[in-house]
C-alpha cells in the first residue's frame, strides 16, 4: 500500500516523522507526497500551543476527506495525541488509530493490527492517563534511528540527542507531555552521525529540549562538550551546530569547544525568554539578568565572531510595562544577531495559566510588534555590517525564475535564519553549485537576507 505522511511541529518532532517513514520503507510500503495516492494518511502532530492545536486539528479534518476517496486509515500520532487522547477518540471518529509517545516502541505492532483491522475497536476502549500521570517516553530502538528517512535533503540532517525537558518552566507543557528529559547513549548517537555522514550529509543539527543537560542522567554531569568533540571527528561532516542551549548550562567548557573546532558553527541558540528578574523566577527559570549579560559578554569575548540567537516570551501574566519596557530596552541595547519572539499562550495544565494578571491579547501584540520593529532594525545594522566581506555559502536551492541561487552561511539555521541569494551568471553548470560549499562576496541585504556574488 501507498502511504503519506503529513507532519508538524517542531525540528524534534521531524526525527520521530521520519523515523515511522523508515520504518514503513523497511516494511516494504510505498512513500508517496500526494494524499489523493496514499492508501494509509499517517500525521504526527504539535500540541504545544493553541495555535499548533487548532492546525492539527484542521489538519486531521482535511485528510479525513480523502477517506471518501482512496485512502483506507487515517493514522494519528504525536503530541497532541499524547496530551489529549481520550478526548480526540470522543471526537475524531474518522480517525483509525491514535498513537501516543509512550506507545512509540510498539509503533509498528500497533499499525500492524490496525491493518489487520482488529485495532480500531481495541484502541476506542481504552483509557489515557492524565497529564500529570504521563509515563516517561520510551525512544524507538536505535536501530530505527539507524533506518529513518531524511526529508530535509541532501545536506543536512537533525541529530536527535535526548527527549523531554525537566525544566518545569510555569509556562511550558513539554515536560507534561514527553516527561524528563532522557539522554541517549553517546555511543548510539555517534553510530548514528556516522550512518548519516556515509549517507553523504555534511551537516548536522544536534538538537535536544534543552541541549546542555545533555548526559546528566546518564553520566552525571553535562556531557555536551565531550560529545561534540567526538562528532568533529567524524569524516565526511563539515558544519556542525547545536540548538537549544539554556544560559544556566552554558559552561566555559562547552564555550571553549566551540570557539577552537573549526566544524563547529560559532552559533548560540540561547532562549532566555525574558530578562526581568520578577518575571524570569515567576517562570521558573534558573536564571537572572545578571547571569544571563555577563555570560553574553563572556561568549562575545571568548568569540568575537559569534551569531547569538534567543526567543523571548511577551505578555507573560502579569507582565508589568515598567517590565516589557525592560526587555525593549535589553534587545536595544544587546543587539542579538537573531532573535524571536512569541506571545504567552496560556495553556492547561501549567502553572502559569492558573497566574493572575493576565495580559490582554491586544497588549500582547502590541509588546510583540515593538520588540520585532526593533529587532529588524538591528538585524538589518548587523546583515549590512557583512557587505563587502567573503563567506562561505552551502547552496541548497535557486529561485523559481533561476535568476538567483539560494543557500545558507554557516552561521545560519535552516528555516529558521536568513538566506544568501547569489546571482546566477551561468558560468558554471547547475550541477556544480547546488548542494556545494561555495564562497561568495556580500553585495547587499534586506532586512534579513544576504545578497551576494560568487
Amino acid at each position: 500500500m501507498n502511504v503519506g505522511f503529513v507532519h508538524l511541529g517542531c525540528s524534534k518532532n521531524l526525527i520521530d516523522t521520519e523515523t515511522a517513514i523508515g520504518k514503513f520503507k523497511s516494511n516494504n510500503y510505498t512513500i508517496v507526497n500526494e494524499e489523493e495516492k496514499a492508501d494509509i494518511i499517517v500525521i504526527n502532530t504539535c500540541g504545544f500551543i493553541d495555535s499548533a492545536k487548532e492546525e492539527a486539528i484542521n489538519t486531521i479534518l482535511e485528510m479525513a476527506e480523502y477517506k471518501k476517496k482512496r485512502c483506507k486509515y487515517l493514522i494519528v500520532m504525536g503530541c497532541l495525541v499524547q496530551r489529549y487522547y481520550e478526548d480526540l477518540i470522543k471526537l475524531l471518529p474518522e480517525v483509525d488509530l491514535f498513537i501516543k509517545l509512550d506507545e512509540y516502541d510498539k509503533l509498528w505492532d500497533k499499525i500492524e493490527d490496525l491493518i489487520k483491522r482488529d485495532i480500531v475497536q481495541k484502541s476506542k476502549t481504552k483509557t489515557s492517563k492524565k497529564i500529570s500521570e504521563i509515563p516517561v517516553m520510551p525512544m524507538f530502538e536505535q536501530e530505527e534511528f539507524l533506518d529513518r528517512t531524511i526529508t530535509t535533503g541532501a545536506n543536512f540532517a537533525y541529530l536527535k540527542i535526548g527527549e523531554g525537558c525537566s525544566n518545569k518552566c510555569t509556562y511550558c507543557a513539554i515536560p507534561y507531555i514527553r516527561g524528563p528529559f532522557i539522554s541517549r547513549p553517546k555511543e548510539d548517537i555517534i553510530e548514528e552521525a556516522k550512518e548519516l555522514a556515509k549517507k553523504g550529509i555534511t551537516e548536522l543539527i544536534i538538537i535536544a529540549q534543552d541541549t546542555t543537560k545533555y548526559g546528566i542522567d546518564l553520566y552525571g554531569e553535562s556531557k555536551l562538550a565531550e560529545l561534540l568533540k567526538e562528532l568533529c571527528k567524524i569524516e565526511g561532516i563539515k558544519w556542525l551546530r547545536f540548538l537549544y542551549s539554556y544560559p544556566e548550562g552554558i559552561t566555559d567548557e562547552l564555550i571553549e569547544v566551540v570557539a577552537k573546532n573549526e566544524k563547529i558553527a560559532k552559533y548560540f541558540d540561547i532562549p532566555i525568554q525574558h530578562i526581568s528578574d520578577n518575571i524570569l523566577k515567576r517562570m521558573n527559570r534558573k536564571t537572572s539578568k545578571k547571569n544571563i549579560t555577563e555570560l553574553i559578554e563572556k561568549i562575545r569575548n571568548k568569540i568575537p565572531e559569534v551569531t547569538l540567537r534567543t526567543s523571548l516570551i511577551v505578555g507573560f501574566p502579569g507582565e508589568t510595562k515598567n517590565e516589557f519596557e525592560e526587555l525593549l530596552e535589553f534587545v536595544e541595547t544587546t543587539k542579538f544577531d537573531k532573535l524571536g519572539v512569541f506571545q504567552y499562550s496560556k495553556e492547561e495544565g501549567t502553572p502559569a495559566a492558573k497566574l493572575p494578571n493576565q495580559i490582554h491579547g491586544n497588549t500582547k501584540k502590541s509588546r510583540y510588534n515593538k520588540i520585532m520593529l526593533a529587532q529588524q532594525k538591528i538585524s538589518r545594522q548587523t546583515l549590512e555590517n557583512k557587505i563587502g566581506k567573503q563567506c562561505e555559502v552551502l547552496i541548497e536551492n535557486m529561485s523559481f525564475d533561476k535568476k538567483y541561487y539560494i543557500g545558507r552561511t554557516k552561521q545560519d539555521v535552516p528555516d529558521i535564519d536568513g538566506l544568501v541569494y547569489i546571482k546566477n551568471q551561468g558560468d558554471e553548470k547547475e550541477d556544480n553549485i547546488l548542494n556545494k560549499y561555495k564562497k561568495c562576496k556580500i553585495t547587499d541585504v534586506s532586512n534579513y537576507d544576504l545578497i551576494g556574488i560568487f
